[in-house]
């Protein structure tokens, strides 16, 4: 009987049907957090997607033990919601039992987490040179080509911007289906992002896929090989201890991480590691305090350790830029109102106006409320005047946008990612549970956390 490639995933889909994944979650043996502990047939990419998961339901992760060597695959995760209580919540406990147990798709490939097909909306992925002004731009193109901006974010990290929007047709509030137009969108929204330096690299790619946004953005960042550039006005005391030695009796490299701990730390790492092709083995984090501490035995999906210096500046360097991405040195704005056509246009340009720089934001449409988040900076590099923050207020209105920090000390207090925790009961109610590995951003926390 002749072999095939076909046979062999034919075979790999019967075992793993034969022995799905348990899932245990213990709210008793430990008095400050809850224990969610996954076993599984292993496979590529595995890891990422229960760290997706999880993180998507915007649990912090106290501790985690991960063991992969073999043909199984066990990861044992202390979690906690953002108040430090253990999770008790029948609902969400269910959820994560359906999501990461036996219903679970063995379809999907590592390259495919979070995807789904769409036509509610067309998503759109920007990545460009940043400057100051750039994100009005922008949505000014956007509102006069008649395009609504649902849900989408914006990172700017070592003199770059990405973002990845949803956006629907003004007129049928669906996605964008006219060729033409589509063509018209692509090369309008390049033009902005190239600026007056044409030769500066800038591309724009329009789909109606709909893929985990947060994950996109480190794929857009890495491949445009942003960790290779200079890191202006990076403080030395925020940048992440990263160290890669190699484990000669175990043929492992070991890769160390010491930094601030901050919320969704663990998935840009385990997101990075696995776009970069490394499989890890063992691994042990701890972040029970102000500072997390991750150690990963990995190998390169070939089977090799890192094997030179210079492979190994090249992982330190971009697991440095996946934990620098997160963190944003500006002061957060909040905006909470009604959505209509241009409003993201609108409150752009207003921060543009007031030399106002966005260095992050996140936008967020949930029934008709547009829930936004802007970190801004000085466009000159000093710290913003209050009488600024006071005077864009009034303009927009008190109620509307709020202010999180003190305007005059934002540049030494660099702001963590929102986390919404009120939208989880929305994320099991709107599609309900599904399997590991089928959750799109429809039914995740991603375009608002």
């Amino acid at each position: 009987m002749s072999y095939s490639r076909n046979m062999e995933d034919e075979y790999e889909k019967f075992i793993r049907r034969m022995n799905p994944p348990r899932v245990v979650i213990d709210n008793e043996s430990c008095k400050n957090a809850t224990i969610i502990q996954v076993d599984s047939v292993n496979r590529h990419g595995i890891l990422l997607e229960v760290v997706q998961v999880l993180t998507d339901l915007n649990f912090i992760f106290t501790k985690a033990y991960i063991s992969s060597d073999g043909g199984w695959f066990m990861d044992v995760f202390n979690v906690t919601d953002q108040d430090g209580n253990k999770i008790t919540d029948e609902e969400v406990l269910d959820y994560i039992q359906k999501a990461l147990g036996s219903d679970t798709s063995f379809t999907t490939s590592v390259d495919s987490i979070g995807v789904t097909s769409s036509t509610d909306h067309t998503v759109i992925e920007l990545i460009g040179t940043d400057r100051p002004g750039l994100l009005s731009e922008l949505c000014a193109v956007l509102t006069h080509l008649k395009c609504n901006v649902l849900n989408g974010e914006v990172w700017t990290h070592n003199t770059r911007a990405a973002s990845v929007m949803q956006v629907t047709d003004e007129e049928s509030g669906l996605a964008i289906m006219d060729p033409e137009k589509l063509s018209i969108i692509k090369k309008m929204l390049c033009n902005v992002l190239k600026g007056s330096n044409k030769s500066n690299e800038a591309k724009t790619v329009v789909s109606h896929g709909v893929t985990h946004t947060e994950r996109r953005l480190h794929q857009m960042m890495f491949a445009d090989r942003d960790y290779e550039r200079p890191k202006e006005g990076c403080s030395e005391n925020l940048k992440p201890d990263v160290n890669v030695v190699n484990w000669y009796d175990k043929d492992y490299s070991v890769v160390t991480i010491r930094c601030k701990d901050r919320p969704k730390l663990l998935f840009d790492t385990i997101c990075t590691l696995t776009d970069m092709e490394y499989v890890v083995f063992h691994g042990n984090v701890d972040a029970e305090g102000p500072e997390a501490y991750q150690e990963y035995c990995i190998r390169h999906i070939d089977g090799f350790p890192v094997n030179s210096e210079a492979e190994r500046q090249r992982v330190i360097q971009c697991l440095e830029a996946a934990i620098e991405r997160r963190v944003s040195e500006g002061l957060k704005l909040e905006l909470c109102t009604t959505d209509r056509v241009g409003l993201l246009s609108d409150v752009t340009r207003i921060f543009r106006e007031n030399s106002l720089t966005v260095t992050r934001a996140e936008v967020a449409t949930r029934a008709g409320k547009a829930m936004n988040t802007f970190y801004v900076g000085d466009a000159s590099g000093y710290p913003i005047d209050p009488r600024i923050i006071d005077s864009i207020r009034k303009e927009i209105g008190q109620t509307i946008l709020k202010v999180k920090g003190n305007p005059s000390d934002f540049s030494q207090n660099p702001q963590e990612s929102p986390n919404r925790t009120n939208l989880v009961h929305e994320v099991l109610l709107y599609k309900g549970p599904r399997a590991l590995g089928q959750l799109g951003p429809q039914d995740s926390l991603i375009y608002g956390s």
